[in-house]
């Protein structure tokens, strides 16, 4: 036969049931945090780079193959000192590309 000095045992049984009442609590609490996630709805945010660079690969898929024959014909010009560049037109040019860029 158990002897029970000053209720010992039942010390450790208050001990255990409150632990116990803290698990289900902290198990209800992450339940109901999970149906709270889970009930919200999902949304993607695209940000204005990534649409740009969208726009910009969407451009460099369309834009047209490169013609190889004509680049010979432009470096044989240059090696041979045939090809003329106007430098109004050229300046013209990329004033043009720059401000496209912004």
């Amino acid at each position: 036969m158990a002897i029970n000095i000053n209720n010992l045992n039942a010390n450790n049984q208050v001990q255990q049931t409150q632990q116990q009442q803290v698990k289900q609590q902290s198990a209800q609490t992450s339940s109901s945090n999970a149906q709270v996630k889970s009930a919200g709805q999902d949304s993607v945010s695209i940000t204005p780079q990534a649409k740009q660079l969208n726009e910009l690969q969407k451009k460099a898929a369309d834009a047209p193959v490169i013609n190889q024959k004509k680049i010979d014909e432009l470096k044989k010009a240059i090696s041979a000192g045939d090809y003329k560049i106007d430098p109004e037109k050229l300046a013209a040019s990329i004033a043009s590309f720059e401000f496209k860029l912004i």
